[in-house]
């Protein structure tokens, strides 16, 4: 059997926490991967924190050239058979990342580049991200998330090179713990930072419409301030008369965060613009049934009707209504709760996870020797 003997990792990895700087922490601590693999890894962050992010130019140029001197004194005396790659879809970060891409094809090194994010279908007429994509992902091997996100490469990698990796998260609860009911007056959860996109007005409308039709419900959002403040968040809900349904949180860390999702029923995401949360594995975990959006990889995590509700991008009035329907009825809730659970435990678990990646790579590994 062909196995993997060297592989360096360039990926994300916290500070600051996002969904691929966490995903970039559970293959740097794989004890299964690390145990099979010689492995060297290479932090492809600039910025430690979230606010850094966009600020500071001449300390992220300093952090780049370590970042691509390291590379390179890696592929020099590290000599892997393999370099990962999280690579960023589009933008500068694109950009940035696809120097690297070359350099490690300058060496002849096989190249995996892992999508976290999309975009690629956005940027692929401007000439120049179009000449960097078609050098960048020739004779290129391709992980993406999901079957759904295929449509944004597959202009430049074909799907023999093309391998389907969902993400996985660690266990943080206790399953014992779970009610099957929980709260008379049903609470729902919205668990992002308050950033447009994430669907945080659409979800203040679709709540007016509920309460307008007499519907009792909660809702608590939860999440650090983005481009919507606390005020604007704030005079939102005073403008909609939501004050004695809505309430913002803050941000919610270890167990509390582990509280919030106990005390909750319903999980809502109204993204729309999203690749595939890993809040979402979160809220699975916990047995929520869950409404979100169809965007990016959502509908490989929550398959409409079954674990949860699937609406279109900011439709507000569809929103509301699968949010009624599963207010209104207790019963499909635990219903919908159960085969979420049943999901995470099947596909997204971390263990499940590793031993995908660690499949992969020695797929890779055994086309390189063909």
């Amino acid at each position: 059997m062909i196995q993997v003997k060297r592989v360096l990792f360039i990926l994300h990895l916290p500070p600051p926490v996002h969904g691929s700087s966490m995903v970039g922490k559970y293959i740097k601590d794989s004890k299964l991967i690390n145990q099979v693999v010689e492995t060297n890894y290479i932090n492809l962050g600039t910025s430690k924190t979230i606010d850094e992010i966009g600020k500071n130019p001449l300390g992220k140029i300093r952090a780049y050239v370590h970042i691509v001197f390291k590379t390179l004194k890696s592929l020099l005396f590290f000599k892997p058979d393999i370099v990962y790659l999280a690579i960023t879809a589009k933008g500068i970060g694109f950009y940035k990342d696809s120097l690297i891409a070359l350099l490690v094809k300058l060496f002849g090194v096989k190249l995996v580049l892992h999508f976290h994010n999309k975009g690629v279908v956005v940027a692929q007429d401007k000439f120049v991200d179009n000449l960097l994509y078609k050098r960048v992902f020739k004779n290129t091997k391709v992980i993406l998330l999901s079957k759904y996100l295929y449509y944004d490469v597959q202009k430049y990698v074909s799907e023999q090179n093309v391998y389907f990796c969902a993400n996985g998260i660690p266990l943080i609860c206790n399953e014992s713990s779970f009610k099957d009911t929980k709260n008379e007056i049903p609470s729902l959860l919205f668990l992002s930072n308050l950033i447009e996109s994430k669907g945080v007005f659409i979800l203040l409308d679709a709540l007016k419409i509920l309460q307008e039709k007499g519907i009792l419900f909660t809702c608590n959002f939860v999440g650090g301030e983005g481009d919507v403040s606390s005020l604007d968040f704030n005079t939102k809900v005073s403008e909609l008369k939501l004050e004695k349904k809505v309430f913002y949180l803050g941000k919610k860390y270890n167990q509390e965060k582990v509280t919030i999702f106990k005390e909750s029923d319903i999980f809502v995401h109204p993204t729309f613009s999203d690749c595939f949360p890993l809040v979402l594995l979160e809220a699975s975990q916990f047995g929520l049934p869950m409404v979100a959006a169809i965007e990016g990889a959502i509908p490989e995590i929550v398959e409409n009707g079954k674990n949860g509700f699937l609406v279109k991008r900011q439709d507000v009035v569809g929103l509301a209504a699968k949010l009624e329907q599963l207010i209104l009825n207790p019963a499909l809730r635990i219903k919908m709760g159960q085969a979420a659970k049943e999901k995470y435990n099947r596909e997204y678990t971390l263990e499940f996870f590793e031993r995908k990646m660690l499949d992969i790579l020695t797929l890779i590994q055994k086309s390189n020797n063909k």
